[in-house]
């Protein structure tokens, strides 16, 4: 192919991508409001953090010298590449789906449609956990949730209440998130401030009490997941407004949010008591606030720990609904997926199929599914990586509203890193952890040609958007 018809082509792609990837959005959205600044900070602040809680095992694993400075830099080694990938790519392509549509665009649809899967299964799965915790929470004040039936209806009615908030709407759950983070947040700055007086800085560089051995895998693992999931917000990127001008100013404040809700009230907690390293568990922040300032604020904090949780199931629920109609979009699902109610002009049947998944999940020993599902969430950040490095050289011309402002070779070193670490992660799972996350992968390639199947048969209704992305292949 020669040069012009090259340039033509890529010329007619930077026109096409973006309605493309949004193709039946665009049918279903008719005079929706978008999702504003403000909401869209919060949403990504609870989908990775959702405040201080669970922090506390890296000070219990590693000591509060290693727990600060992990806090300090891992978001530079991690989070920020992540957030930087995040920030070009979503302003790139600025269509539901998010990393499916990275990938399909870089790899073609076989890679586009594992990545959905990996992506779903971890988040959809992992969303399974916060109802669990919600009933935990309120078994503290009702014994009666501990156990039995009672307990299996609070979780399977948790579940379908947060979901219904969802289908709501994305604007009403955005503004929702901003009120959890607020009230959530509140506890810990009180605790920050009440601490003052009693801070002693010298505690800070405590490396660990003597005899208490250290648990890397746990230290590392901790910071991992408290810091993880920049990118799941670009599933949304279709119902944002002004998302090339939106997403990196929110991607940049909900960063420096989770940062400082992580920092400060780890600075104070650790300077203003002796250490007592061995009960730094999750939950501990709890125990300290009563220490510290009294069962008032203990009782505040567990609250606030609720209202986190809440807020983190409705930014996973938006994430794996919006992902699924952006996969709609792309022709990776039935159009089915596409349609979006009439009341609410929200994706019923996705937050239906999330719902369902949840709720079934929720009442199975998943310790070792949740490690499988983090398993596959690692291999889809190493593809993300590669997609990311890929369209670089593939679609160099492009238009990037937000760029890094790097060229390939430091790109490629700025991914390394992070990569390093997923591999880390992966090479320390067990036997039973690969072999689940294999299996759930072989099911996710059966999956993709099932549909295949089914879309030559046309058994059922698929979108088109994804076959024009067949033309890059003229490109290389």
């Amino acid at each position: 192919m020669g040069d012009s018809d090259s340039e033509q082509l890529l010329d007619h792609q930077e026109e096409a991508l973006p309605t493309t990837t949004a193709a039946t959005a665009a049918t279903g959205s008719k005079s929706s409001k978008k999702l504003s600044i403000l909401p869209l900070i919060f949403l990504i602040y609870f989908e990775v953090s959702g405040g201080a809680y669970g922090e506390e095992a890296a000070v219990g694993a590693a000591g509060p010298l290693w727990a600060i400075l992990g806090f300090l830099i891992f978001p530079f080694i991690w989070s920020i590449p992540e957030a930087l990938i995040t920030a070009e790519l979503a302003t790139a392509f600025p269509g539901n789906g998010g990393y499916v549509i990275w990938a399909n665009h870089a790899f073609g649809p076989f890679w586009g449609s594992l990545m959905g899967s990996w992506k779903f299964l971890s988040g959809v799965i992992n969303l399974a956990s916060y109802p669990v915790l919600c009933v935990d929470y309120l078994k503290l004040v009702f014994p009666l949730f501990s156990s039995g039936v009672p307990r299996y209806v609070a979780i399977l009615f948790s579940t379908c209440v947060l979901s219904f908030l969802n289908y709501t709407g994305l604007v009403i759950v955005g503004y929702t998130a901003v009120c959890l983070g607020v009230i959530s947040l509140l506890p810990f700055l009180l605790l920050t401030l009440i601490s003052i007086p009693k801070i002693d800085p010298s505690r800070w560089i405590s490396l660990g009490q003597k005899g208490v051995e250290k648990n890397w895998p746990l230290f590392f693992n901790t910071l991992f997941w408290n810091l993880n999931f920049w990118d799941n917000a670009s599933t949304l990127a279709g119902e944002v407004e002004k998302p090339q001008k939106n997403f990196p100013k929110a991607l940049f404040s909900a960063g420096l949010l989770t940062c400082l809700a992580y920092l400060v009230p780890l600075l104070a907690a650790t300077g203003a008591l002796p250490l007592e390293q061995e009960k730094w568990v999750d939950g501990y922040f709890a125990d300290l606030a009563e220490i510290i300032a009294g069962k008032w604020l203990k009782i505040f904090l567990e609250i606030g720990a609720v209202l986190s949780i809440i807020g983190l199931y409705e930014a996973q629920l938006s994430s794996c609904v919006y992902q699924l109609l952006g996969m709609a979009d792309l022709g990776f699902l039935p159009q089915c997926f596409s349609t979006r109610s009439k009341w609410f002009n929200t994706p019923w049947l996705g937050i239906l199929v999330s719902t369902l998944i949840t709720a079934g999940v929720s009442f199975l020993d998943f310790a070792n599914l949740i490690s499988s599902v983090n398993f596959l969430y690692s291999l889809g950040m190493l593809l993300e990586f590669a997609s990311f490095l890929w369209l670089r050289r593939k679609l160099p011309t492009i238009k990037r509203p937000f760029k890094v402002p790097m060229e390939l070779p430091g790109l490629i070193v700025m991914c390394l890193i992070p990569s390093g670490f997923l591999v880390y992660v992966m090479s320390v799972a067990t036997g039973t952890v690969f072999l689940m996350s294999s299996v759930l992968t072989v099911l996710s390639i059966f999956w993709y040609f099932i549909l295949k199947f089914c879309q030559s048969k046309r058994w059922t209704e698929f979108n088109h958007g994804g076959e024009k992305l067949d033309n890059e292949e003229d490109l290389e």
